[in-house]
């Protein structure tokens, strides 16, 4: 039996032939340009009313929300407007002033006046790397500063950007350059920067070391060795030497004979000198079995305080140390050598105690 052609469903969703349309064949579409008159029409069908007043009109003007007869608002200009300006602005143009100049540059700020710094006459010596500013007022008071060519006979005096300041009839100016430098300080040289009698100072080991003017920040016998701090950072100097700072120092000395135990407590509660008493904030020895070698810490200033201190018991100081100087210490930094001091140990001696 010839076979039946059954019809199935994808059969009846399949397109007849010649349904299929070309591009070309598609009706154009009209271009749409608008009407003009359709907000006029919609106001005649509709009936169109405009929306009454309010005080806001009265103060701005009369609203344009319900009718729009042109396309500026009828509020008042503002200082900032566009339409206020000389040239006439037109949206979608640029004006004529950016047609001229299309870069348009902002206007400089007028420079402010810098009012003159004003320090005081030691303060100002100092930064200048002369000297502390403690010793910058008896520079002073001996007649060795003059102000615009005049001696200055106040220490206090405010010193002025335009002022001309000399020392020894020589102009100077205040350090920028700062330089910190730790020294291993030899036997046999003096902690100064000249002496007259033309003995070694420790300036003699920075010669040609830099062309800042540095000194020490301190003083050392002598006969005593150890940690010394050069600079020319006057404020510097002035904290570690004002006794309120409490800089701590730590010496090695290096006795004639065994120190007694009634001598050691006597060190340790407090020795009452010409020059009033003498604290020691610590005492120990360093060698147990050798107890001619004594380690001492002290914060105080005073002129050959560690030396005194024993020579008032009969003890002679065979050898003086300093090991530590503010926090700093004389590790890897041989006797007569010196290093730059690094920056965190700068940030240490100006910022903490």
């Amino acid at each position: 039996m010839p076979k039946k052609n059954i019809p199935v469903p994808s059969d009846f969703a399949r397109p007849k032939p010649g349904t299929y349309l070309k591009k070309s064949d598609e009706p154009k579409k009209k271009k749409f340009n608008g009407d003009s008159n359709a907000r006029k029409k919609f106001e005649k069908d509709k009936d169109f009313k405009p929306r009454p007043k309010s005080n806001l009109d009265s103060k701005f003007g009369e609203s344009t929300r319900g009718e729009r007869s042109s396309g500026i608002s009828s509020r008042p200009p503002r200082p900032n407007d566009r339409t206020n300006t000389k040239t006439s602005f037109v949206p979608g143009k640029p004006s004529k002033e950016r047609l001229n100049n299309p870069y348009r540059v902002q206007p400089k700020a007028e420079p402010i006046e810098k009012k003159d710094e004003q320090m005081p006459l030691n303060k100002y010596i100092a930064h200048c790397g002369i000297c502390s500013r403690r010793d910058a007022i008896d520079l002073i008071k001996q007649g060795k500063v003059k102000v615009n060519g005049e001696i200055a006979k106040e220490p206090g005096y405010k010193v002025m950007e335009k002022d001309v300041i000399l020392f020894e009839d020589k102009k100077i100016l205040p350090q920028r350059n700062l330089v910190y430098y730790l020294l291993n300080k030899p036997k046999d040289f003096i902690t100064t920067t000249d002496d007259p009698e033309g003995r070694k100072t420790v300036m003699d080991l920075f010669k040609n070391v830099t062309e800042a003017r540095i000194f020490p920040v301190g003083r050392l016998d002598r006969n005593t060795t150890g940690l010394l701090l050069m600079t020319n950072d006057g404020e510097l100097t002035q904290k570690l030497s004002h006794p309120k700072h409490n800089t701590k120092k730590v010496y090695q000395v290096g006795l004639d004979r065994p120190l007694t135990k009634a001598d050691f407590e006597a060190i340790a509660k407090g020795l009452i000198l010409e020059d009033g008493l003498a604290v020691v904030d610590e005492i120990a020895y360093t060698n147990p079995k050798d107890k001619k070698e004594i380690g001492i810490e002290i914060h105080s200033g005073r002129n050959r305080i560690v030396r005194r201190i024993f020579e008032h018991l009969n003890y002679e100081v065979k050898t003086l140390d300093r090991v530590i100087y503010a926090g700093l210490t004389k590790k890897n930094l041989p006797r007569g050598k010196f290093r730059a001091l690094e920056p965190q140990e700068i940030v240490f001696l100006k910022h903490f105690k």
